[in-house]
């Protein structure tokens, strides 16, 4: 809650009580009316029936007439008591329902007016066009570093969702370009077109080229056919996260032993944060038995690699470790050697994986 939303909830509360406490006391006051002259008629020989439907009558005034005839004090002094108390009762009660829906339209238009404002004020941002599956990682790993961004969401509940997280967020098609301008578009250093729907996406895109031409453009394809669409359409940037999952595992296959190693060292650990910041990456591949680099130097891999990776350190089964190898060092059988890569880290893995090529002597292959 703002300032705004905070004063005017200062305000309600400060002059007619908190809404809600307000409407239940009301509430409680009428139906304890209600169940008290209903007894009371009951204990005059009514049936129950009837009494309840004396009580409804008289509560709200509507005037049909008696049930039964008031012919003794007892009955005339009750409906009296069931008049004034509960129709008072009705009263605060209406004007306890007015009260919580002026207050809570009043906080609404103040959120959704600071909202605007805010976004009004923002420069250099992100928009966020979708809030599924990705939408929501990338809106919480953003929020957590303080970026700013906005969020444009179709669905009333997640965009609930979303304010209540501290988002900005506008209820939209993002495929609008209005909805697109309102989120700050001319003002937005990226946007990223997160949605399910390649066409949604491509769309998007489009439309956010054609609103301003400098704004980078993230965008999520699904079919492999798409990438080339979303690109001419004016993406910087398209992000496939099937072939991102896919690559993922193929990683964790290739590099089997790399969490366990780097966890145990200290040295690596803090060798791979320093990798990071220059966009490099260490990956320990393991030297398969009568693999392509089993057997070979450490420069014979390297130029293999060709400049995709280069070796760091080998650790040997039998627990010696040998930081900084020199390049005539052999890569033998079981061997984790380290490396620090600045390619492809599937193809790099592959190289380690891929059976040792044969050496044509003569006219024979022999391995």
């Amino acid at each position: 809650m703002d300032r705004a939303e905070a004063a005017a909830e200062q305000l309600f509360e400060g002059a007619l009580g908190s809404p809600l406490r307000n409407l239940a006391a009301a509430l409680t006051f009428v139906i304890t009316v209600w169940f008290i002259a209903t007894l009371g008629f009951v204990a005059a020989g009514w049936t129950v029936s009837d009494a309840f439907y004396m009580v409804t009558l008289t509560i709200f005034s509507v005037g049909y007439g008696e049930v039964h005839p008031l012919d003794t004090p007892w009955l005339r002094l009750l409906d009296i008591g069931t008049i004034i108390l509960g129709c008072t009762g009705m009263i605060v009660l209406t004007g306890a329902l007015v009260q919580a829906f002026a207050h809570y339209q009043v906080t609404r238009l103040l959120g959704l007016n600071r909202m605007h404002h805010e976004i009004e004020r923002l420069a250099g941002h992100t928009i966020i066009c979708g809030l599924g599956r990705i939408g929501r990682q990338l809106a919480a790993q953003l929020h957590a570093a303080k970026s700013p961004f906005v969020v444009i969401e179709r669905d009333a509940d997640k965009v609930a969702e979303a304010r209540t997280l501290g988002y900005l967020a506008i209820q939209a098609d993002a495929a609008e370009e209005e909805a697109l301008k309102e989120a700050g578009i001319d003002r937005a250093r990226v946007l990223a077109s997160v949605l399910p729907n390649d066409a949604a996406n491509v769309f998007i895109t489009l439309s956010a080229r054609s609103l301003n031409a400098g704004v980078e453009i993230i965008a999520r394809g699904e079919a492999p056919t798409t990438e080339n669409k979303l690109i001419h359409a004016g993406a910087s940037k398209v992000v496939m996260p099937t072939h991102i999952g896919a690559e993922h595992i193929a990683e964790q296959i290739l590099y089997p032993h790399t969490d366990r190693l780097l966890d145990g060292s200290p040295r690596l650990q803090e060798l791979r944060r320093n990798l990071e910041e220059f966009g490099l990456e260490i990956e320990v591949a393991t030297a398969a038995p009568g693999g392509a680099l089993t057997g070979r130097t450490v420069a014979e891999a390297e130029t293999r690699g060709g400049g995709a990776f280069f070796v760091v350190q080998i650790d040997r089964p039998n627990g010696a470790v040998f930081p900084h190898p020199p390049g005539d060092f052999t890569i033998e059988t079981a061997d984790r050697v380290v490396l620090v890569l600045r390619g492809d880290k599937v193809a790099a893995g592959t190289i380690f994986a891929a059976p040792a090529e044969p050496v044509r002597v003569g006219r024979n292959r022999i391995r």
